[in-house]
């Protein structure tokens, strides 16, 4: 039949991947949940399209369970880790134990087995960080609280999986003292081997291959099932494996257009897979029983979660004198339980540890904190920033009056004819009295004599010249660079630094194609290489007619502070009236307001913020980009759980609104962490 055929089945997958997820996203629920949904309705309980058992879906399964633990190992943040480590491990400890004895315990309540009980633990005790790119767009991420809970994920995770080897082998009959201390000693063995040894390898292995990315991608893809194969030869889950070589491979690929390449790859295809074949799995009956005969254990299984990770955080707090806002963060990122606490739900199932009933509350537990996890990071988090951006605008506004005035060089990517007037205008208006650079940039992958590469090479002369014409009449130092290169971004990443720029001025290019998304467009690789910020301009007028201005802001924060100066920068070459509009999901204190009116004022930035208090930030930007001449913002990576699908916010907000819009990114605000935030999307 055609439905048994694997490429049925794999058409089938792709499918619900393209659509679902996007559609519960906009219902405000997890593409994760939808996933889960789809799958229930395409198994045996449901059309009978897909069957878990057939050899396809098994093994895409197996590659989306391998992968969505390999992307958890590889988006823990080492360098935090290592910052407060000491913090990390002691909180690390507490909301592994406490929810592992609150778990045991309501096994136990429930007339289940020792083995069952400390699995049910073990299913509490890890956690996924859902709420991650909350604190990132509020800028809070590199508050203490939140670092010491991503440093604790390390442990939490690690422990959870440990205890899930030692039950597995306890239910195959394997265990005695001695074979669990001889297990014992061969994980850490091999820990060490795939820990250290593919940190060695890879290093060595991306030091020479330089910019080769196809080869370093199948580098990282290899390491990570040879990690998984080796832990199955140990008789030991392959999600175990799968975590650590994510924590090996963790400072090979850096924060680098590689590691995007690899969590494309798996969020678009194997983790919603994974997640499609756990809906197939799904007994209704049992999960409309968990619901209503096993709801007591169901209920209690949840409460017990969030009671216990709330204790974690309690004695954290006591610990380590954190406030009560950020023992409330603290705890808001540690109760989602997805990645982790699936995959290993999913394993000791499949092993017979624990009954159909028990993974279906697991199931409900996760739909719950999936939601519930977010919602609060995103309360407390906007008190922390509240808090912290109050005490640190003064002193990062000062120094930032000390650099405003020196001379500003500005590039501009010159492409397409149609938008060298404006885009050169806006390069123009952003260099001042300093120097303008028009850059164009001909990609040359034939011979040089190839008809098609002549005519680009004067189709750039001509580009260059009216831009030089435009900066011309308004005093500029120009220094126009043509350039012949193998790709658009390296020719502009080298102008930037030859010329020491302080902007880069590119046009809007929509991404769509399926390569565009999963090897990058030139703003991608900008975004890794260019030691500047880049502007992404969808004018729609010019600029010179600008009557206002208005930036919008996710954050009352000392980063806030250069996109205001940029809005000043247009609406004084406009002679336009510039707005600052605060978006926001609850309502700012008036201090944190008051606070950031005053750093403005300090660098002589006087202007009013008007407060927009809303959940939907994307709609709040598009009314106010219709409503104004242009608006500013700054862009995010946008993941859903699990980094199941990139919703592209952004991409819907240029095409719809009225006005021009200019969005901002900065590329390398710490080499140690995110180098930046990738124009896929508005965070939401």
């Amino acid at each position: 039949m055609l439905l048994d055929s694997p490429l049925t089945s794999f058409t089938i997958l792709l499918l619900v991947s393209l659509i679902v997820p996007s559609l519960f996203e906009k219902l405000r629920l997890p593409g994760s949940v939808g996933l889960l949904v789809a799958g229930l309705a395409l198994g045996a309980e449901g059309l009978g399209w897909l069957d878990a058992q057939s050899d396809t879906m098994k093994l895409l399964s197996d590659i989306g369970k391998i992968y969505l633990m390999f992307v958890a190992g590889l988006e823990i943040n080492l360098a935090d880790f290592r910052r407060k480590q000491n913090q990390a491990l002691g909180f690390g400890v507490f909301t592994f134990l406490v929810p592992l004895i609150t778990g045991t315990a309501i096994g136990l309540a429930f007339q289940m087995s020792w083995l069952t009980s400390i699995l049910i633990g073990s299913l509490l005790a890890s956690h996924t960080l859902l709420g991650y790119p909350i604190v990132t767009r509020l800028g809070v991420a590199r508050n203490e609280a939140v670092t010491v809970t991503v440093g604790a994920t390390i442990f939490t995770d690690i422990s959870a999986l440990l205890v899930l080897a030692v039950c597995l082998s306890v239910n195959s009959g394997d265990f005695s003292v001695s074979s669990l201390i001889g297990k014992l000693i061969a994980l850490g063995l091999y820990a060490a081997i795939v820990l250290f040894g593919l940190d060695i390898l890879g290093k060595e292995y991306f030091r020479r291959t330089g910019n080769e990315e196809s080869n370093q991608f199948l580098f990282v893809l290899l390491a990570v099932f040879l990690a998984s194969v080796g832990a199955q030869l140990l008789e030991t889950e392959s999600i175990i494996g799968a975590f650590l070589a994510g924590l090996a491979v963790n400072d090979v690929v850096g924060r680098s257009p590689v590691e995007e390449k690899i969590e494309f790859v798996g969020g678009t295809l194997f983790i919603p897979f994974f997640f499609i074949n756990i809906g197939v799995l799904l007994d209704l009956k049992g999960f409309t029983e968990a619901l209503t005969e096993e709801l007591m254990f169901t209920v209690t299984l949840v409460l017990g979660l969030l009671a216990s990770k709330f204790v974690a955080t309690l004695l954290a707090k006591v610990c380590f004198r954190y406030s009560w806002i950020e023992m409330g963060l603290m705890w808001s990122l540690s109760i989602p339980q997805v990645a982790a606490t699936l995959a290993a739900a999913f394993a000791a199932l499949s092993a017979g540890v624990i009954e159909p009933k028990v993974f279906n509350a697991v199931i409900v537990m996760m739909v719950v904190t999936s939601v519930l996890g977010p919602i609060a990071t995103a309360h407390y988090g906007g008190q922390v920033a509240s808090v912290t951006s109050a005490e640190d605008l003064p002193t990062a506004t000062e120094e930032s009056c000390l650099l405003s005035n020196r001379p500003v060089t500005a590039i501009v990517a010159l492409k397409n004819p149609s938008h060298v007037d404006y885009l050169s205008l806006l390069g123009v208006a952003l260099a001042r009295s300093g120097t303008f650079v028009p850059v164009a940039v001909t990609v040359a992958n034939t011979p040089l004599s190839n008809a098609i590469v002549q005519h680009t090479l004067m189709r750039d002369r001509q580009l260059l010249d009216r831009a030089e014409e435009l900066g011309s009449a308004f005093g500029l130092t120009i220094q126009r660079v043509s350039r012949l290169e193998r790709d658009a971004a390296t020719g502009i990443t080298h102008a930037a630094y030859e010329y020491d720029a302080d902007w880069i001025v590119m046009g809007w290019h929509e991404t769509t194609s399926v390569s565009a998304r999963l090897m990058g467009n030139t703003v991608d690789a900008l975004l890794w290489s260019t030691p500047c910020p880049l502007v992404i301009a969808a004018l729609q007028a010019d600029p010179r007619e600008f009557k206002t201005v208005v930036v919008a802001l996710e954050n009352l924060v000392a980063a806030a502070i250069e996109l205001v100066r940029f809005g000043q920068t247009i609406a004084e070459f406009s002679g336009a009236e510039l707005a600052i509009i605060y978006i926001c999901a609850t309502v700012p204190t008036q201090e944190i307001v008051q606070t950031f009116e005053s750093a403005l004022k300090l660098i002589g930035l006087a202007a009013k913020v008007l407060v927009s208090v809303t959940d939907r930030p994307e709609v709040a930007i598009l009314e106010v980009s219709n409503r104004h001449d242009l608006t500013i913002i700054r862009s995010h990576r946008f993941r859903t759980a699990g980094g199941l699908s990139v919703q592209d916010d952004l991409r819907d907000i240029i095409r719809l609104s009225t006005g021009s819009i200019v969005a901002i990114g900065v590329p390398d605000e710490e080499r140690d962490r995110a180098i930046g935030d990738t124009f896929s999307g508005l965070i939401s």
